[in-house]
């Protein structure tokens, strides 16, 4: 009776955790026993049939599978043949394509523009779109990568939407700055108009079926737009009662995009990605709107799996060094990461994925599965921001009157110089200073007008009084880009200011002039640094006046705090003790965690005394001082899911879940040595290889075997 009701219990405690659908991935495959993934969610990519399928009956195959299911589409492009070329409503719809200045349509693929969302398409990704996945009875939508490229807006569709849009006829944007600003204003209202109305439809629609849905946007970072030269509405979708949260794309592709410091261009992926997810967290967390971390194991640009798994583990360190997100799109597409073949390292052979890599991915997944969040920080000072805007992606092509931004060096020199020296530098997104949390942890705040705009008058009032009440600001810029003369509020409608900044200054009664200075205001502190923030990087050394400018904000005022320069982050989340070690760093010391702790990022799940990770590096570890109750079993890491585990007596059994053809390593906690250990599959037949070792200083049984999606079965005597 006692064994009966805990397996209950433990039945219940699965249910719950898929309900909660803290983990998820999306495929456009049916479900294929090599790419169960076991996550609590599967968003099932595109409406379209497929030969031998429809999209109903590919959400069907994972349902049968036991998951949740979602619907994720794009909402810049797809695979929406039946609208571009015409069967839907007789018109051949291939001409709404983004156009570049040379008469170009981009393509994300043969008869798959990005498009300019004219109400046509609207209406068709609602009737033919969404309509079809509410009627599929899936209740969580996610509108994929609202983007218009910078180069684009030459077409006839996008001129007729500017002369909607402000009344008068287009302008070129190469022509001038103030055309290159207007023209990104309106690529952001155009996909935020969309969005607003697909959301509206998708909630009204299921309202009258007796139902409710969720729909999140999955958006690169706004670093990663501003970067790559891309308008999206980014931040403001949050204010839309039709959204409920995002998917922070972040990845090895978007992370590897080069960067400069010190006069260096080079790929910084870990602080990249950092700086993306926080970009993410920063856009999210003061509207309350829930986010899933994505990260993906290899990425859209052929490489070698060394390379793959190298720059994965930056990104996945970056991603839960946020440890008040436990939300997670573990993977993308797993269909090509378990069943294309990719180059060796140093070699032209491709081979599917190598074993031990597959082994530490699913390790890797399934910390998060398990990952708690936490009321921890990250070592260092938390309390300094840097303001970002939406407005930064509007500058970022053409160049106008030779003001370039090289590598959107304007926004890395505010926050690498920092990153760098192992200050875990937040960013700030101007949108969100109406809520009261946004700044309610921030000592010192810095910003930069050099590659982005204020959007009203509000943003520096609600400045002004942050820094009245003690906050301490530091305002980087020469003001002279060409973009401070654009026709914008600072200067229209009876304001004559040439610069934006200088509506903020005379709020907080200051004129400074072309050298550094430092004001006090109300209860708080101004520096103004005459420098473009892009300076600090593009020089070797460029940073030492900027950071030393900074030490002084931070450490003056009235209760003294001191600035902690080091080369390292550390967190702990739960048992896990996650690990970065900066390099181009003065100080390059490795970082050392005293054990035992489990090794997570290899596939063997060695038990070390020590674990010491070097410049450049990261570590994941698994601390069996944290590990909790020693008397009772329990499964400490596992390259499978983990079901229907049970203690009877003196035998610890489990079922184990994960893709074919892959490898399972486990690590188990047990109060004694085994005695004897037995794997059988979902037929009651021995599994194959069992490998096994006991470690005695953690009372730890490392188990290995090949692993089954339909899952093998367990069973421990000790």
């Amino acid at each position: 009776m006692k064994k009966y009701c805990l397996l209950v219990s433990l039945a219940f405690l699965s249910i719950h955790i898929l309900a909660q659908q803290k983990t998820t991935f999306q495929t456009s495959s049916p479900w294929i026993p090599q790419i169960d993934v076991r996550s609590d969610m599967a968003i099932v990519y595109g409406v379209n049939d497929r030969k031998g399928s429809t999209f109903e009956q590919r959400v069907q195959s994972w349902r049968d599978k036991g998951y949740t299911t979602a619907f994720m589409t794009g909402i810049a492009w797809g695979q929406y043949y039946d609208y571009f070329l015409g069967q839907w409503d007789g018109q051949n719809h291939l001409g709404i394509g983004q156009v570049t200045q040379k008469g170009d349509t981009i393509f994300h693929g043969k008869n798959m523009p990005y498009v300019v969302p004219v109400q046509s398409f609207i209406e068709y990704m609602k009737t033919a779109v969404v309509k079809r996945v509410i009627d599929a009875d899936i209740s969580t939508i996610f509108l994929e990568e609202p983007e218009f490229w910078a180069r684009a807006g030459y077409s006839a569709p996008f001129k007729e939407e500017w002369q909607k849009f402000y009344g008068f006829p287009w302008r070129p944007q190469d022509a001038s700055p103030e055309n290159t600003y207007l023209s990104s204003k309106l690529k952001y209202h155009l996909y935020y108009d969309a969005i607003s109305q697909v959301s509206a439809y998708a909630k009204e629609y299921a309202k009258t079926k007796g139902r409710s849905v969720k729909v999140y946007i999955a958006t690169h970072s706004l670093v990663n737009y501003s970067s790559w030269k891309i308008v999206s509405p980014e931040a403001s979708l949050a204010s839309l009662p039709g959204i409920d949260g995002y998917i922070a794309q972040v990845w090895t592709g978007t992370s590897r995009e080069p960067t400069y410091f010190d006069g260096k261009e080079k790929e910084r992926v870990f602080e990249n990605a950092f700086l993306e997810y926080g970009s993410m967290l920063s856009m999210t967390a003061p509207t309350g709107r829930k986010v899933y971390f994505l990260t993906d194991p290899i990425e859209d640009w052929p490489r070698d799996w060394a390379d793959y798994k190298k720059n994965y583990q930056a990104t996945f360190t970056a991603e839960i060094l946020y440890p008040t997100i436990d939300n997670y799109e573990v993977m993308p597409w797993p269909e090509r990461i378990y069943t294309r073949p990719y180059k060796l390292a140093n070699s032209d052979s491709e081979v599917l994925i190598p074993k031990y890599y597959s082994t530490q991915m699913q390790v890797m997944i399934n910390v998060l599965n398990d990952m708690p969040r936490s009321t921890n920080q990250v070592s260092g000072n938390n309390d300094i921001g840097v303001l970002m805007s939406n407005s930064l992606m509007f500058q970022r092509f053409p160049t106008h009157n030779g003001y370039d931004d090289p590598q959107f060096s304007n926004f890395y020199g505010q926050t690498l110089p920092l990153l760098k020296r192992g200050i875990p530098v937040q960013t700030v997104h101007m949108e969100n200073l109406g809520y009261a949390a946004t700044l309610a942890k921030m000592r010192v705040l810095i910003m930069s007008y050099s590659n982005m705009k204020p959007h009203s008058p509000e943003v520096h009032r609600q400045l002004a009084e942050w820094v009245r009440q003690g906050g301490t600001l530091v305002y980087c810029g020469r003001d002279e880009d060409p973009y401070q003369s654009v026709m914008e509020w600072w200067n229209t409608k009876g304001n004559a200011y040439t610069a934006a900044s200088q509506h903020l200054f005379k709020l907080v009664g200051i004129k400074p002039t072309s050298s550094n200075q430092s004001f006090t205001f109300g209860k708080g502190t101004i520096y103004v640094i005459r420098q473009d923030p892009k300076e600090f990087v593009l020089q070797a050394d460029g940073d030492n006046g900027y950071f030393e400018t900074i030490r002084r904000a931070y450490e003056g005022g009235a209760q003294p705090k001191k600035l902690q320069v080091k080369n390292n982050f550390y967190l702990e989340r739960g048992p896990y003790d996650i690990i970065s070690v900066l390099d181009e760093n003065i100080n390059n010391q490795p970082y050392t965690v005293k054990g035992p702790v489990i090794d997570l990022f290899d596939p063997q799940l060695p038990v070390l005394a020590q674990k010491t990770t070097q410049p450049g590096e990261q570590s994941l570890l698994y601390d069996l001082h944290r590990a909790g109750d020693r008397s009772k079993p329990k499964v400490l890491a596992t390259a499978a899911r983990v079901y229907d585990a049970v203690v009877n007596g003196h035998t610890y059994s489990f079922t184990a879940k994960s893709p074919v053809s892959t490898l399972n390593s486990m690590r188990v906690l047990l109060p004694a040595r085994p005695v004897s250990i037995s794997a059988t599959d979902s037929n009651g037949q021995p599994a194959g290889e069992l490998r096994s070792s006991w470690d005695e200083v953690s009372h730890t049984e490392y188990l290995g075997f090949g692993n089954s999606p339909d899952g093998i079965r367990v069973s421990i005597r000790y």
